[in-house]
């Protein structure tokens, strides 16, 4: 008995792939563990069906009478979108709900470390690294700069390096600097002030 008949790919494409999609696009959008594809099946068919709800009416629409064999292009289009497109939307939209301010006091934001949230938001920052040792380094976090993010440990690229006085103003640029990698093990706060 051959398991790939067209029936059973139809059906695998239509509860499993955009749960698939739905989920690589949110453990992009929001730093959490990796998945394991073979404990989240039900999972993935589960977002499936969340699509499949959304998008009951063109579903239906698009497999009423003969809009198959009247308008193929447009049955390939329809298709696509429900397949692909709106699984990749759905996580974006979901993001964007719930970074909004009157309700992040009432739903547990999803971001689990505040390192995340932080460096998420890609805004540069002026930066004061304490160290473990008790040095201090200056530096610029900016649109060439990088953090790691969960669940990866936390390190940190400045890629400019600054001198500070004893009081923490920043002096001037290090020159022929290339900024900086700095560990998790190697800091024990970091500081952040408005680029």
């Amino acid at each position: 008995m051959n398991p790939f008949t067209s029936e059973t790919i139809r059906l695998i494409f239509i509860f499993f792939v955009p749960g698939f999609i739905s989920m690589k696009v949110y453990s992009l959008l929001i730093p959490s563990d990796s998945i394991d594809f073979s404990k989240s099946l039900l999972e993935a068919v589960s977002f499936s069906c969340i699509n499949f709800a959304i998008l009951y009416a063109p579903i239906v629409a698009i497999h009423s009478d003969d809009f198959q064999s009247d308008h193929p292009i447009w049955y390939y289009i329809s298709a696509l979108i429900i397949l692909f497109i709106a699984p990749i939307v759905w996580p974006i939209f979901y993001k964007k709900i719930i970074s909004m301010p009157f309700l992040r006091r009432s739903i547990l934001h999803p971001i689990q470390k505040p390192w995340d949230y932080v460096f998420g938001k890609k805004k540069p920052y002026w930066v004061i690294v304490h160290l473990k040792d008790g040095r201090r380094i200056g530096g610029a976090y900016s649109f060439n700069s990088f953090s790691s993010s969960y669940p990866a440990p936390e390190q940190i690229y400045l890629e400019e390096l600054w001198q500070l006085d004893q009081d923490g103003r920043f002096i001037k640029k290090i020159e022929r600097s290339n900024g900086i990698i700095i560990s998790a093990n190697d800091y024990q706060a970091i500081e952040l002030f408005q680029y």
